[in-house]
């Protein structure tokens, strides 16, 4: 009997420490889950925090941005006032500048008007000229064209007595080649430039030569009257 109840005894014993055993392993498995629970929960919690200061600064940055849309809405809306008034002081100005342009072009149509007259009236004078020139043509005979400028007639009998051997050769020269320009009777006599035009210069003004003023530089012909001269000389 005894040992009966040593062996119930023993195994109540071994199934209360089993028991007890199992327990704890249970309570150590229930303390593991909630430490990875709360390690979860407090990520999410701090994340979250994150998140609400990042969406605190993003409404911080808008609202910076409102303000400073409102200021500049305010600041445009004073230089809209202020073009406002600049166009209503231009309005003004603009009024008399209109009648004015008004008046200029009346004016305008007038002196067209008073234009239109005058070139008429032009017309009119150059056919009047015209037939004028068409009479005076048949009236006097056409003289030869160029400007050639003579001086005094020469006189015979003092003709060839007061000229130096080197202005009589110039004479020969443009007697026998024809009209030339003072360089090109420099060239032939073998003076300056100033010495020739001294002596081309006296030659013409003493009536012994004719000078060609159309184009520079002059050129210069004999008279045909000292012409005749030197050809009765040479015979």
């Amino acid at each position: 009997m005894i040992e009966v109840m040593a062996i119930l005894t023993g195994v109540l014993a071994a199934i209360t420490v089993g028991a007890a055993l199992e327990y704890y392993r249970q309570l150590r498995g229930v303390k593991k889950e909630y430490e990875k629970a709360r390690d979860v929960l407090k990520d999410i919690i701090l994340s979250f925090n994150r998140q609400l200061r990042q969406e605190a600064e993003k409404v911080e940055a808008i609202a910076y941005k409102l303000e400073a849309v409102s200021a500049k809405s305010g600041s445009a809306s004073e230089k809209m006032s202020s073009i406002e008034k600049r166009l209503s002081s231009l309005e003004s100005k603009v009024e008399p500048i209109l009648e004015d342009k008004k008046d200029l072009l009346a004016k305008l149509d007038l002196f067209e008007k008073e234009l239109r007259d005058v070139t008429k009236s032009q017309k009119q004078l150059s056919v009047k000229v015209s037939e004028l020139e068409e009479k005076a043509t048949v009236s006097f005979p056409s003289v030869q064209e160029g400007k050639i400028e003579a001086v005094i007639p020469i006189k015979r009998e003092k003709a060839i007595a007061p000229l130096t051997e080197t202005e009589l050769t110039v004479l020969e020269m443009l007697s026998s080649e024809g009209p030339k320009t003072a360089p090109e009777i420099k060239e032939r006599i073998k003076l300056s430039r100033e010495h020739t035009a001294r002596l081309m210069k006296k030659l013409y003004e003493e009536g012994y030569l004719e000078r060609d003023t159309n184009k520079i530089p002059f050129k210069y012909r004999i008279k045909k009257e000292m012409e005749k001269i030197l050809k009765k000389a040479e015979s």
